[in-house]
């Protein structure tokens, strides 16, 4: 594009035409320069969901994620919902001045030039953010499953129309309402304990609670491990959630934006 500056220039007249050319290309210059600005923050959000996509493993990987994890993970998609309100700002911005353009001295090279750059910008943008909402709701559909897995755990099973309204309920104690942990039965067993030793003998008594206990306990660790994991995993849901919501938004608008654009080009 720049090269068809330098085609521009060739077309001198006389002093006053002159002018009008170096106020062209100094023009241009700018906006040469926020299109290079708007190319290298969205290349910075295709990096920024990269290291989501990472970021995203190390969590459905672990039971129960480190805390820092999860902090770098917000950090990286609050880092790309600002960068991308920029982007959004700048296009709009860009399109406005074509009304300014068409009503000024500029040539017509000069808007389609500036049409076609704010095109493939806009087409790169929705390219961009349809992979980040993809990644996003492949994290969601994962994590569910990762929470129906724990559920089946716990003894508990559900649908996928059952599992969905869990989530949307916002009550993370819905999942662990209505199931036992195994460690009650332990004080089952010393309940118990005294009738047993009136049939019994004392050594019987102390070899069952050594085979049974163990059990018992190592049944109520998995159980607790999964209903943490259960709470963990319905947390970082509903935060995407309302990043999901917005991002859907931001698409909708910026996929109207580039369908016009189609139009204004031709």
């Amino acid at each position: 594009m720049k090269d068809r500056l330098a085609d521009l220039a060739e077309y001198k007249g006389n002093e006053d035409g002159e002018t009008v050319i170096i106020e062209k290309d100094h023009f241009m210059d700018d906006f040469f320069q926020q299109v290079e600005e708007i190319r290298n923050n969205i290349a910075k959000i295709a990096q920024n969901v990269e290291e989501v996509k990472k970021q995203h493993s190390i969590i459905l990987s672990a039971p129960n994620p480190e805390g820092r994890t999860k902090e770098e993970l917000e950090e990286l998609n609050e880092e790309i919902k600002k960068i991308a309100n920029k982007i959004r700002a700048r296009l709009k911005a860009i399109e406005q001045s074509f009304e300014q353009g068409e009503n000024a001295s500029r040539t017509s090279v000069d808007l389609r030039i500036r049409k076609t750059q704010h095109s493939v910008l806009a087409h790169k943008f929705v390219e961009v953010m349809t992979e980040y909402n993809e990644t996003q709701t492949l994290f969601r559909e994962r994590s569910k499953c990762r929470i129906q897995r724990q559920l089946e755990i716990t003894g508990k099973t559900t649908t996928d129309e059952e599992l969905e309204e869990m989530l949307e309920s916002g009550n993370p104690s819905i999942f662990t309402s209505d199931v036992c942990i195994s460690a009650p039965a332990m004080s089952l067993f010393y309940s118990t304990a005294p009738a047993l030793q009136e049939c019994v003998s004392r050594s019987l008594l102390v070899s069952l609670s050594l085979s049974i206990l163990p059990k018992i306990i190592s049944d109520s660790q998995i159980t607790r491990q999964a209903l943490n994991e259960i709470e963990s995993r319905h947390k970082d849901i509903m935060k995407l959630e309302s990043s999901i919501k917005e991002l859907h938004e931001m698409f909708m608008d910026m996929a109207m934006f580039v369908e016009t654009q189609k139009h204004r080009v031709k």
